[in-house]
């Protein structure tokens, strides 16, 4: 069984891999090969002049891999609790995962089709989102959701952002505590 997996390896999803496979956590992203950023480019990033969409999520999967997490090519069709998890059907593969963020970007037909709450957005263009507290859970025990599907503004860096907080609330919840991740230059 997975500790996380996560639906979307557009920014709000990469970001949240990379922190959970950073922090030890057993991750799985699955992912539809739809994120809107591909056809994005960005010059507005913080501390990046301009980087295009298709580079932006190949360098977020690299991440995500490169620190342990995996990924796989596969549009998730169902979500259906289980003791202990969530399993998610995907073709004709099923996983296990004992979280499981939503990070969908634009599209909420996989929540709404598992009867997770919604509600209207309030972006422009973005009809219907996921009803998420603070932290990012929804109503379906287990499942969060992260990025323009939960609400947050569609620009990348903020979707980005917010599944890193995401991540953080999932890991210190699997951890039992509040947890931190702080890297530090070695000393010169």
């Amino acid at each position: 069984m997975y500790d996380v997996a996560i639906i979307g390896a557009g920014p709000a999803g990469a970001s949240a891999a990379i922190f959970t496979a950073k922090a030890g956590k057993r991750t799985l992203v699955l992912d539809d090969g739809k994120s809107v950023t591909k056809r994005a480019l960005m010059k507005n990033y913080y501390a990046i002049p301009e980087i295009t969409g298709p580079d932006m999520v190949a360098i977020g999967k690299e991440q995500v891999t490169t620190l342990g997490g995996e990924i796989v090519e596969a549009p998730v069709t169902a979500l259906t609790p289980i003791e202990g998890g969530i399993r998610l059907t995907a073709g004709d593969r099923q996983v296990e995962a004992k979280h499981v963020i939503l990070a969908t970007g634009m599209v909420t037909g996989l929540a709404e089709s598992v009867g997770i709450r919604t509600k209207p957005g309030t972006e422009p263009r973005i009809k219907t989102i996921v009803d998420v507290d603070a932290q990012g859970r929804t109503s379906m025990p287990g499942v969060w959701a992260a990025g323009t599907v939960a609400g947050v503004s569609m620009h990348v860096v903020v979707t980005a952002g917010d599944g890193a907080k995401v991540a953080i609330n999932v890991i210190s919840e699997l951890n039992g505590e509040r947890w931190v991740d702080h890297d530090l230059m070695p000393a010169q």
